[in-house]
């Protein structure tokens, strides 16, 4: 019996103990400002699909002139991925469809890029889409940025 409570006792500690890093990580990428919720799907195909799959929940965050996203249901520090403001194309807009509608937040907009000559699609609030599309077109002089 002490044995049963002791493990039950060590695997709690160690689910908060995961929580608790999850937490910090989130608060310690968001020190520095300049975040947003923005969810992922790399390498999409020509034609919109509305499965809902492939989408990853992340956070976004303005570094000089690129974009580093972080999943949020990881435990490492460093960018999964980083799109370079001179590289990004956006290619269109539209709202989420069919069961996207279930796997991202309510309130998202979904933004179809190019970054390298690789689909992608972001999607994000209305507040933070405006606040992305002014940094992208707030590039440097004689840095090419395509926003349709």
């Amino acid at each position: 019996m002490v044995l049963a409570l002791t493990v039950c006792g060590i695997v709690v500690a160690l689910v908060a103990l995961g929580l608790f890093v999850f937490g910090l990580r989130r608060r310690l990428i968001q020190r520095s400002g300049g975040t947003f919720d923005c969810s992922l799907r790399w390498d999409v195909p020509e034609k919109a699909d509305t499965s809902g799959k492939g989408w990853s929940y992340g956070v976004a965050r303005y570094n000089g002139d690129r974009i580093e996203w972080y999943r949020v249901f990881s435990y490492a520090y460093r960018p999964r991925r980083v799109l370079e403001r001179g590289s990004i194309e956006v290619a269109g807009r539209r709202l989420p469809e069919g069961e996207e509608e279930l796997a991202l937040l309510s309130d998202a907009v979904i933004l179809t890029c190019v970054h390298r000559g690789t689909r992608l699609e972001l999607a994000m609030s209305e507040d933070a889409l405006t606040g992305f599309l002014a940094w992208l077109e707030a590039a440097p002089p004689g840095q090419r940025v395509n926003v349709a």
